[in-house]
């Protein structure tokens, strides 16, 4: 699922666009039974359902319904048992896979930023304004909102002397956040609630308190 962010999409920048050389791409398996065994939703090992092609003569149904191994809608709590385990079982077992951050100023980090979406470019920007100040500032851009990351922030927050979020919202992911931390530093949120841009000074000044013990 995509979380579209409104500015993000109507900004205009340049774009590194990679050779077809050095694109990965990973089709779905395939199955490995005949015909008249293939059951499009019995999952493998790993959790993972073998995709047969619209076409290449595999008996396949599409429900949106709970549903059975084969597709049939089965309203029963074992089929709902039995499917939504194995969809939350695969993104526990490949949460590290899915997690994606961009972290910049971690290293000697005091008071740590996190944000996503257009609020990250704002973080970014007050971070920077804060190092300039002689301030340790840091900032964990969320390129995905879910799976949390929660081991990067519980081994920041041990560090860290304040993490702030910045978020546009009364406060959602702050709450993740604050989670996380779990009481190892201060946690405090910046926001609007107009759905206009946080201004970096907002952050800023957030991340001047923090770093003076106030936040």
């Amino acid at each position: 699922m995509i979380l579209a962010d409104e500015v993000i999409g109507h900004m205009n920048e340049r774009v590194i666009i990679p050779r077809e050389d050095e694109i990965e791409i990973v089709n779905r398996r395939k199955p490995s039974v005949s015909r008249e065994d293939y059951l499009p939703y019995k999952a493998d090992a790993d959790g993972i359902a073998p995709m047969a092609n619209c076409g290449d003569g595999y008996r396949i149904h599409v429900t949106g319904l709970t549903h059975d191994d084969q597709g049939y809608p089965a309203m029963n709590a074992e089929a709902q048992e039995q499917m939504v385990s194995r969809l939350v079982d695969k993104i526990r077992n490949n949460h590290e896979k899915i997690i994606s951050t961009n972290n910049l100023f971690l290293d000697d980090a005091e008071v740590v930023v996190v944000s996503y979406g257009i609020s990250a470019r704002s973080s970014m920007q007050a971070v920077r304004n804060a190092r300039n100040e002689g301030i340790k500032a840091g900032l964990i851009t969320l390129e995905t909102i879910w799976p949390f990351p929660e081991e990067l922030i519980r081994n920041v927050a041990r560090r860290a002397k304040a993490m702030i979020m910045a978020e546009i919202n009364g406060g959602q992911m702050v709450l993740e956040l604050e989670r996380c931390a779990c009481g190892s530093c201060p946690v405090s949120l910046v926001s609007n609630y107009g759905g206009a841009i946080i201004h970096p000074n907002l952050i800023l000044n957030a991340i001047s308190k923090a770093a003076k013990g106030k936040a």
